[in-house]
């Protein structure tokens, strides 16, 4: 019984700004939250993403994308990287079903994915007193428990990327 409990407590910290939490699963708010500043949370669930156009649409009115936005994945990219217009300190986006965006369009899925990561890298790194790793920003993927392995494989070609 034991070893259920720690499974549901678990999360993939696939890197600082980037962790898979299975459904009913946790994550310490320790782990996210700063130690201080002000804190934007987003959330978004991925059944309400199964195109570009739903995808663009959802992050431009939750993220508050700018009237300018280009409906593009360079600009949906652009937008993730500035984000000055949320006054904020620190900015976490939470996509609930995960697995669900652009489920059907593999090309566009990565080209999701892939802007999640680079955004994530682009934000750099803050150190906490305590010594603990924390991104301006951080994206939490909540997922079924049967998708979590492929999501954290998907994620884990970006940190390939990065080390090759």
């Amino acid at each position: 019984m034991g070893g259920l409990m720690e499974e549901e407590a678990r999360a993939i910290h696939v890197a600082p700004w980037m962790h898979i939490i299975t459904e009913n699963g946790g994550l310490h708010l320790d782990e996210l939250l700063p130690a201080s500043g002000s804190v934007y949370v987003a959330r978004l669930n991925g059944h309400d993403m199964p195109d570009e156009v739903s995808v663009f649409q959802k992050f431009w009115e939750t993220l508050k994308f700018p009237e300018y936005f280009g409906w593009n994945w360079h600009a949906f990219y652009d937008c993730l990287r500035d984000l000055q217009w949320l006054s904020s300190d620190y900015r976490i986006l939470i996509i609930e079903s995960a697995e669900n965006v652009l489920s059907e369009d593999d090309a566009a899925c990565e080209e999701f994915f892939g802007s999640l990561w680079r955004a994530g890298q682009r934000w750099s790194y803050t150190k906490r007193p305590e010594g603990v790793t924390l991104s301006k920003f951080s994206v939490v993927l909540s997922c079924g428990k049967d998708s979590e392995s492929g999501l954290a494989r998907r994620l884990g070609k970006f940190q390939d990327q990065r080390h090759a």
